[in-house]
């Protein structure tokens, strides 16, 4: 064994970076054994100096990240800081002073990816990131070794455990969304803004990541269909107990059904009791993932926390540090395929629409008729009387297969009708 230590920065010091220092040290030997050489934590940039930090020591604290990164014998940069500045520009200054990175910032890998493979490239270093997505699940590794020699058709998974938890709670107990956001806060799931989880921007920006990996296409955050999960109700998962199903909020990367190009989305979904999703509880994270070759796989596991995100972290860290030995670089960005990602109009599902409507004769005609001039064909449909209104009704449509375009226009054609007092939910169907 090399007796030189390896030198590592970590940028950050929160719910992840101290785990991270905390397994560096309570796990020193097995470390050093299965990299072949001591790893050494050489400095902690923090923004609050004074704080306690239990098990750093004090003089490798610094508030000056930039020097930290700069000192020419680090050998690897660990950035646990999250946001695009200063994490983006501490990453390419590190890859300029010879560090490799692992990072968990799945934000800045979503919007700037491309250019952080390319600066890591320059200067022969490594980029790793396993813990930006689904926190302890191995997923971008087997994506991108594993399953390099497939062809990767969809990716469909859960990838916030918030959203999970406040769906799961909503369907198990008939709790509405803002009670089940209040226990989610309670219980420290939920940020006290919650804004990045429940309206999707966390999940769109690991859908990013993991469509570009899966699909050998760079895909930008901006290149992501999103939509949040604030407006389900208790009736929308009444209606999904009858059809047998749940609701998820979902991110899906698939390629179209030519191969010619591929989506990118994030929104809530109806999918089928039966669907090995359906059965993710609370906080957990999964990914199933089907190709030619392997099938369908599912990797399920927990997708946050201090200890589980960590986990990920120091995967990487043991990674990279047998490159840097063998003095080797790992697997950096595959983009060859160059697929272009299709707006979210040609995308190909099934529908659940719930109207308000006149509770009269010739309804169901004038409805069925929209649906069919805009070529959506129905597969079911239920009407029933409202006990809060006089002289209306509700009627709940599942179409066939259909283009989101064509849907779009089915809608707003609906909301036309003097009979249609309003559109009170649509919800894909996915996962059949």
């Amino acid at each position: 064994m090399r007796t030189r230590p390896l030198k590592v920065a970590l940028l950050g010091c929160g719910v992840v970076g101290s785990e991270v220092a905390r397994i560096m040290t309570t796990h020193a030997d097995d470390l050093a054994a299965r990299i072949g050489a001591p790893v050494e934590l050489a400095g902690v940039a923090v923004r609050r100096p004074d704080k306690v930090r239990e098990g750093i020591p004090q003089e490798l604290v610094t508030t000056d990240a930039t020097a930290l990164v700069k000192r020419g014998d680090i050998d690897v940069a660990v950035e646990v800081i999250g946001g695009i500045e200063p994490a983006r520009t501490l990453i390419t200054t590190a890859f300029e002073h010879g560090a490799s990175v692992v990072s968990a910032n799945k934000a800045l890998l979503a919007q700037d990816g491309a250019a952080l493979h390319a600066a890591a490239e320059e200067h022969g270093r490594d980029l790793y990131y396993e813990a930006a997505v689904a926190g302890a699940i191995p997923l971008i590794r087997p994506l991108r070794e594993s399953l390099a020699g497939d062809k990767v058709n969809r990716v469909l998974g859960i990838v916030n455990g918030t959203t999970n938890f406040i769906l799961d709670k909503m369907d198990s107990t008939g709790a509405g969304y803002q009670e089940a956001l209040d226990e989610a806060t309670a219980l420290g799931y939920a940020e006290a803004d919650p804004t990045a989880d429940v309206e999707g921007f966390d999940a769109a920006a690991k859908a990013a990541i993991l469509a570009g990996i899966a699909f050998h296409t760079r895909v930008r955050l901006d290149d992501v269909y999103r939509e949040g999960m604030t407006e389900v109700t208790t009736a929308d998962f009444a209606s999904a107990k009858e059809m047998g199903c749940t609701i998820k909020l979902l991110a899906i990367c698939e390629r179209s059904t030519d191969g010619a190009s591929v989506t990118a989305r994030v929104h809530p979904a109806m999918i089928p009791l039966t669907h090995p999703l359906a059965s993710v509880r609370g906080a957990y994270n999964a990914v199933f993932v089907e190709s030619d070759a392997a099938g369908q796989l599912m990797f399920y596991g927990p997708g946050a926390g201090g200890s589980p995100t960590a986990s990920a972290v120091l995967g990487d860290l043991v990674a990279v540090c047998r490159n840097r030995l063998s003095n080797a670089t790992g697997p950096g960005e595959s983009a060859y395929a160059a697929l272009p990602v299709s707006p979210m109009g040609e995308v190909v599902t099934r529908y659940h629409i719930s109207l308000d409507v006149a509770d009269k004769p010739g309804v169901l005609a004038q409805v069925a008729t929209v649906f069919a001039e805009h070529g959506v064909s129905i597969d079911t449909v239920r009407q029933q009387g409202r006990q809060d209104g006089v002289g209306e009704a509700s009627l709940v449509v599942v179409t066939h297969r259909a283009s989101d375009a064509s849907l779009t226009g089915t809608v707003e054609a609906l909301r036309k009708l003097d009979t249609v007092r309003g559109v009170a939910s649509i919800m894909r169907v996915e996962g059949e």
